[in-house]
Order: structure tokens, then C-alpha cells, then sequence
């Protein structure tokens, strides 16, 4: 029976084909050598996990799991929300189709912050990792579940050379030793499974052990409050990426500075 996230992958691939015969890729390629060099986040990651965590925080309008979210007219203003209030990067969702996400929102995000900037979104070819740096993107999101492990490794090795960062998801244990071994800095566990869009935190904690001490490990999804924040960096959590309590709360800058405070104090 199709999951939840063969249903999201089968609408990336259209959407996908209809941008890739608009844009060909050549066009985006040439479009790279305009671009100044992408950031770096790990030195920044490293920095903001040895005091407390760094938090990735997300314009995230809608979810399969909850439908919309927020409106987010100004994509721009809540990521520049978000920095003043101590986020390490900015997470944009571009799918369309399940997040109301567009690639016009990492151009808004981009022009606003200077942190790093991650597209999330639902990879499958190579296209659309020259697509994130071509719109400004430093970190891409890899979903171990939606590649096989040649696709994995072409990707990371394909963002490596464009100088981006990739933040390699997973959601168990064979998962987290597939993500491994293609070498990655980053690596995010995932709380929510994909193909049945259960949240379990135990997914998070009962993993993050496993992710060797040279690899910054980022908790995903689940984050209701500070609370769960101390958790994630009690168990060993560097990062954080939160998306739906920052859009929901009507105080971003302020929710981001509860985050950093609650992983200080565990620190």
C-alpha cells in the first residue's frame, strides 16, 4: 500500500518536470557563477550547540499532518524574525503541493538573513540540488526513506561539490547506518515518520547515542515548547529544527530566545 510520503514524492516528481522544462538546467548552471560562495554552517552549529543548541527555524505555512499553519505573507520578515531572535539558520519548505512552500519563498529568505538558509524540501534528482544553490541555498535536506543508497550518495557528493551542506534525515536505525556511511556532517533524526506522519520523541532520543561524536546530530519535529527542546539537548541533541511551533506562536523572535535559553540551562 503507498505510504503517505510515495504520495508527497510522486507530486515532487511532476512538479519537478514542469519547472526542469521552463528552467533547463543549463540555465540554473549559469546562473551559479553570479552567486557568492554558500555559508558554511557547521563552525556557527558548532558554536551555538557548545553554549546550548542551534536552532533551525522554519517557514513552514502548511503540513500534511495539519493542514495550514499560517498565512506567512512575508516570508523575509519572519526569517529576519527569526535571526534577531538567535537562529542559527533558516529553514524554507518549497514543496507546493502538501506545505504551500515555493522557491519564491527561499529568494525572499535569502535576501533577508545572513545565516545560513536550508531548502527543505523533497529531493530525488539532481536538478534540484543545482536548483537550491542557484535560488541561494546552503543546506539541502536529504530524506534517506524517499532515496536508495546510490541516489543518497550522488546527491551529498553533488551538494559537497557546489559547496552546500546537507542535512541527511532519518527516522530509525537502519536508516541512521545508511546516512553514515556517505559521510555526512549533518545529520537529522526525525521524530515524525513519513509514511504514517506519527510523531514519537523516543525516535529522536533513542537514536541520537548512535550519531558519532563528529557529526552534529539536529532533533526533528515534535517541538511543542522549550521543554522538549532541554530534552532533545539532554540526550544529545547540537541542533534543533522547529517549524510549526514558530509559525503558530505569533512571537517568533521571542519563541527562538526560549529555545536557546531551556538548552543553556542543560548545557
Amino acid at each position: 500500500m503507498p505510504t503517505v510520503l510515495d504520495g508527497i514524492l510522486d507530486g515532487v516528481r511532476e512538479d519537478l518536470e514542469s519547472r526542469r522544462a521552463a528552467t533547463p538546467l543549463a540555465a540554473l548552471e549559469s546562473a551559479l557563477s553570479d552567486l557568492p560562495a554558500a555559508i558554511d554552517p557547521l563552525p556557527g552549529f558548532r558554536a551555538a550547540a557548545a553554549t546550548g543548541v542551534a536552532v533551525i527555524a522554519e517557514v513552514k505555512r502548511a503540513s500534511p499532518s495539519k493542514g495550514s499553519l499560517a498565512e506567512i505573507p512575508e516570508p523575509g520578515r519572519l526569517a529576519a524574525a527569526y535571526a534577531a531572535g538567535g537562529a542559527s539558520a533558516v529553514s524554507v519548505l518549497t514543496e507546493r503541493r502538501r506545505f504551500g512552500g515555493t522557491l519564491a519563498d527561499l529568494d525572499e529568505v535569502r535576501a533577508a538573513v545572513t545565516i545560513p538558509v536550508l531548502r527543505k524540501d523533497f529531493l530525488v534528482d539532481g536538478y534540484q540540488v543545482t536548483e537550491a544553490r542557484a535560488h541561494g541555498a546552503d543546506l539541502v535536506l536529504l530524506i534517506v526513506a524517499g532515496l536508495d543508497d546510490a541516489l543518497l550518495r550522488d546527491l551529498h557528493q553533488q551538494a559537497r561539490e557546489l559547496g552546500m551542506t546537507s542535512l541527511v534525515e532519518v527516522h530509525d536505525a537502519a536508516e541512521l547506518d545508511r546516512a553514515l556511511a556517505v559521510g555526512p556532517a549533518l545529520v537529522g533524526i526525525n521524530a515524525r515518520n513519513l509514511k504514517t506522519l506519527e510523531v514519537d520523541l523516543r525516535t529522536v532520543t533513542d537514536l541520537l547515542p548512535r550519531v558519532p561524536g563528529d557529526v552534529l546530530a539536529v532533533a526533528e519535529s515534535g517541538v511543542t515548547g522549550p521543554e522538549v527542546v532541554a530534552d532533545y539537548v539532554r540526550a544529545g541533541a547540537s541542533g534543533v529544527l522547529v517549524g510549526e511551533a514558530l509559525v503558530t506562536g505569533g512571537r517568533p523572535a521571542q519563541a527562538v530566545r526560549s529555545f536557546l535559553e531551556s538548552a543553556r540551562a542543560v548545557r
